[in-house]
């Protein structure tokens, strides 16, 4: 097992088992948040606790959600010593570390990560919300969970769909900081498809290990930890208005960013080419067919724009990245190479 601390508060741990959750809480006082399909799938594997089951899909992260949750631990009678334990995928981690947050002012919770996406993005690094109005995340939380769990032997009943979100996330971990785990994503994409062991906890690792350093700089996304946004300006417009999944995305996302880092001499065309080739071997789209007047629309909602301009990650190569403002209408200018 390996372990990962963040802000010396949450400590990441890879390879660790579901059935091994009750060694971390305390039953008497624990709550669980799942989702109707991790619990038919994992039910049985759950620690003995009270639960409290979601809806799936992003419909169900909003604030009437959360008000379901709070009457429910009000019910049952949870006070500042419970402790809630999300168990499934982003959206259930999102859910219950905002949940966690507000409840009583703030009660302590953890993760079991059921998903990819989850295991290498969502539960790491303490962000936690809600969308308003179709808008991802807009309130929110800056609070670290206590432990979090990743299960590899959870991974195997996702569908490919749901793998591909987090080879997303996976590569944009590799284009920001890591140009030898890009290497190495490129000659083992196969074993990675498969979910080869060996080469899947590597990754899962190395995407922890990048993340986890850079949320320890920047807990609160005052600078460094912007980087970790690449490909989500534009991904998160495009999830809003087409409703594809998240990594599909950001795939897109991360490409409108390729294409904006060699407009601006920071990236070349081969590694363009590179990386255009990496995701659609991860099977994951580089361009969509769509309206592009929405989705410049929704991007001039973005939480990061300030007046006419947003803060944008780029590439500066492989492996490095570098956060710039960029106007609205050079955004919308580079968004029809993407937009078919």
């Amino acid at each position: 097992m390996k372990t990962f601390d963040v802000m010396g508060k949450s400590r990441i741990l890879i390879g660790e088992s579901l059935k091994n959750a009750e060694k971390y809480i305390s039953t008497d006082n624990t709550v669980i948040i799942t989702d109707h399909n991790v619990r038919r799938l994992y039910g049985n594997l759950f620690p003995n606790c009270e639960v409290i089951e979601i809806g799936m899909g992003e419909s169900v992260k909003t604030l009437d959600t959360m008000n379901h949750i709070y009457q429910k631990l009000i019910e049952l009678g949870i006070d500042r010593s419970g402790f809630i334990l999300g168990i499934g995928g982003g959206i259930v981690c999102d859910i219950t570390g905002f949940a966690a947050s507000t409840y009583l002012r703030g009660i302590q919770f953890g993760f079991v990560s059921t998903t990819l996406l989850a295991q290498v993005d969502a539960s790491v690094g303490g962000k936690n919300g809600v969308n308003v109005g179709g808008y991802k995340n807009m309130v929110g939380t800056f609070n670290q969970p206590q432990f979090v769990i990743c299960d590899m032997n959870l991974l195997k009943t996702l569908p490919p769909q749901e793998l591909s979100c987090g080879f997303a996330e996976i590569v944009k971990h590799a284009l920001i900081a890591d140009a030898k785990m890009f290497d190495y994503l490129e000659i083992n994409f196969k074993e990675a498809l498969s979910l080869n062991e060996s080469v899947i906890e590597r990754l899962v690792a190395d995407s922890i290990r990048i993340k986890a350093n850079i949320v320890n700089q920047d807990e609160r996304e005052s600078g460094e930890r912007r980087k970790l946004n690449f490909g989500h300006t534009f991904g998160h417009a495009v999830e809003k208005t087409t409703g594809v999944p998240h990594g599909a995305a950001v795939s897109i996302g991360m490409m409108m960013a390729s294409y904006l880092s060699i407009r601006k001499g920071f990236l070349s065309k081969q590694e363009l080419k590179r990386i255009e080739c990496l995701l659609l071997m991860l099977k994951l789209p580089t361009v969509i067919s769509t309206d592009r007047e929405k989705i410049v629309d929704a991007m001039k909602k973005d939480k990061k724009r300030t007046g006419e301009l947003i803060k944008f990650v780029l590439l500066d190569g492989i492996g490095q990245s570098l956060v710039k403002e960029i106007s609205v209408t050079e955004l919308e200018e580079v968004s029809c190479d993407l937009c078919q």
